[in-house]
């Protein structure tokens, strides 16, 4: 009998991005334990259009055109964005600005 695959840890949060998100949430001391890959923006976090669109405008400025949330947020239907999590974010940022 084969053992199963070992799961893959999921990579840390860029500290960058968990910043944005304090920011822009205007959270409370110990809110960033929230903030992790699996966080949905909408359900966890409890960001609303207004932070979210502010999110957007800081990813692009911070990370570059890459970092689109608002062009990733479009294509989505209303499930999907219900579910859009802070992994999904963090996987807009060039690799190399993540750090």
């Amino acid at each position: 009998m084969s053992n199963p695959e070992p799961s893959t840890p999921a990579s840390p949060l860029s500290p960058a991005l968990v910043s944005l998100l304090v920011e822009v949430a205007g959270a409370p001391p110990g809110w960033t334990r929230q903030v992790t890959p699996d966080a949905r923006l909408d359900g966890d976090l409890l960001l609303d259009e207004g932070e979210l669109a502010e999110l957007a405008d800081r990813l692009r400025g911070r990370f570059g055109p890459a970092a689109d949330l608002a062009a990733l947020r479009a294509g989505l239907d209303l499930a999907a964005l219900e579910a859009l999590t802070v992994g999904d974010v963090q996987r807009l940022i060039p690799e190399e600005c993540a750090r």
